[in-house]
């Protein structure tokens, strides 16, 4: 029997490559799916395309959406990308990086794709430990799109598909994300985290993102084999 077939969301950073990882072990076919979306670390799509291949992925789509149209973050506007914050401070209130309603977009657009291909399930990154704060990395969100999946498609509704949104990685800090792609397989040094970026896709190490994930890795007593530009230090 051929493996049923799930939708990835894959950014390219860690959290993803481990979901999709994931996703590989528990044995789905995958179908990936990222977003241009106006995202100033748009070298992020270059790390998607490597972890694709690298996970043999069935199919990757790259979808464009310009967020950049409604602005409001650090991320799709032109508002600086905090930098050294705190390691405390991570966490406290909802920072200048979130993106309005990015993960309710991404996951409509995934549920929509998962309609067609017949899959019941669709995988998530998103994670409430080591996080930036942001509300739709919450478990209360993922269970809410769960119902809204069941009673806004003709699949939920007419054929009483049971759609399930995975996401894996919700309850894990950094660390026990690391040591469970390690486990999978995953090739973090395919991947890119980081919000400001080089052009050459080199991780800054100051940013949020970049914080958070080498704070993991030292945790986890390992080197972080992703590119950082010479000045961060890679601590």
């Amino acid at each position: 029997m051929a493996p049923p077939p799930a939708v990835v969301l894959l950014s390219g950073g860690m959290d993803s490559a481990t979901t999709a990882a994931v996703a590989r072990h528990q044995g789905f076919a995958l179908y990936a799916l990222s977003f241009r979306y106006g995202q100033r670390h748009a070298a992020e799509l270059s790390a998607a395309k490597r972890v694709a291949a690298s996970l043999g992925v069935i199919r990757h789509a790259l979808v464009d959406i310009d967020l950049r149209s409604f602005g409001g973050s650090a991320l799709t506007a032109d508002i600086p990308v905090p930098k050294d914050r705190d390691l405390n401070a991570i966490g406290e209130g909802i920072p200048v990086t979130y993106v309005p309603a990015r993960n309710t977009i991404f996951l409509s657009f995934a549920l929509a794709w998962a309609e067609v291909l017949g899959a019941a399930d669709i995988f998530i990154g998103v994670n409430a430990l080591d996080y930036s704060g942001y509300p739709d990395c919450r478990p209360e969100f993922i269970a809410a799109f769960q119902r809204l999946a069941a009673l806004a498609t003709r699949a939920g509704t007419q054929d009483h598909r049971a759609f399930t949104i995975h996401a894996p990685l919700i309850q894990l800090s950094k660390r026990e994300i690391i040591e469970l792609g390690r486990a999978h397989g995953v090739d973090y040094g395919l991947t890119l985290s980081c919000y400001d970026p080089t052009p050459a896709g080199e991780a800054c190490g100051r940013c949020d993102a970049c914080q958070l994930r080498l704070k993991g890795f030292r945790e986890a007593g390992l080197s972080d084999p992703a590119r950082y530009v010479p000045a961060s230090g890679e601590r």
